[in-house]
């Protein structure tokens, strides 16, 4: 594991119940996209990777699809086997996984690559236990994000706030541009073909208090940002959330908040 996965691992730790009721909501706006680039229906045999709190599994098995799902984290684990109760749910680590050489026809990963720091490898596990001629989507947040993306950041800034040390970043040498272009070539690289990537955009609609909730329980990154200085810190990154929520606030009262991903899809070559 490189220190990005360790750092990874202590974030999430414990906090399954909080992204559940808060970042997941978000998340699962790209789930139906997601699907269809892997093509997932009627007797697909499909891996959901990073599941979460299940939003793509039981989507998947909405559609038909023969559905088995995978997390790093136990409490993530649990959602999911709540969430779609008798499906077969495992604890895994990319970039090994739990499975054999092509045994999905369907492999997917609803904004998984942003949370390993090997993407590359991890790509290619995908690739791996997908079968000759079957297909990978994978969605991340672009980077540069859209002004919804940055809320949390530019009230944690504006409060003095700075990134906790042990927080780690994904090592140069394996990263990879987070836009349409990068998470294509990356695909490629990993040995996938006729790959395909598309933006996908949309307004998060949220009451302004349930957003915040999520930071304030530690959920992700910003979670870690937003507490690190304790109580002091986190009020004062409220007062500015509160003033710079304004920007967002719809005719209905909530936030209307700009995001943007990248899907990317490509398929294992026939061998």
């Amino acid at each position: 594991m490189t220190a990005f996965d360790v750092s990874e691992r202590r974030i999430w730790d414990g906090r399954a119940e909080s992204y559940a009721r808060t970042f997941a909501r978000l998340c699962a706006h790209a789930v139906p996209a997601l699907l269809d680039g892997a093509g997932v229906g009627p007797g697909t045999r499909v891996l959901d990777v990073g599941c979460g709190s299940g939003s793509v599994t039981a989507a998947a098995v909405g559609r038909g699809a023969v559905v088995r799902a995978v997390d790093a984290d136990p409490g993530m684990v649990e959602l999911t086997r709540r969430a779609v109760p008798g499906a077969d749910v495992r604890c895994g680590v990319l970039p090994q996984l739990p499975y054999r050489d092509g045994e999905f026809d369907a492999v997917v990963a609803n904004f998984v690559l942003n949370h390993v720091g090997r993407p590359l490898d991890a790509l290619a596990e995908l690739r791996r236990i997908t079968r000759p001629g079957g297909r990978v989507a994978v969605t991340i947040w672009q980077v540069p994000g859209a002004p919804g993306q940055a809320l949390i950041g530019r009230a944690a800034e504006a409060a003095g706030l700075t990134r906790p040390q042990w927080l780690a970043t994904v090592d140069p040498e394996h990263n990879f541009p987070r836009t349409r272009e990068g998470l294509g070539v990356l695909l490629e690289a990993a040995g996938l073909g006729g790959v395909r990537s598309e933006a996908l955009a949309w307004d998060h609609r949220v009451g302004a208090e349930d957003w915040w909730a999520g930071p304030v329980a530690g959920v992700a990154a910003i979670g870690q940002l937003v507490n690190s200085r304790g109580p002091a810190g986190v009020a004062a990154a409220k007062r500015e959330y509160d003033a710079l929520c304004t920007e967002f606030v719809a005719d209905d009262g909530r936030l209307a908040l700009p995001h943007v991903a990248v899907l990317a899809q490509g398929r294992r070559p026939q061998e």
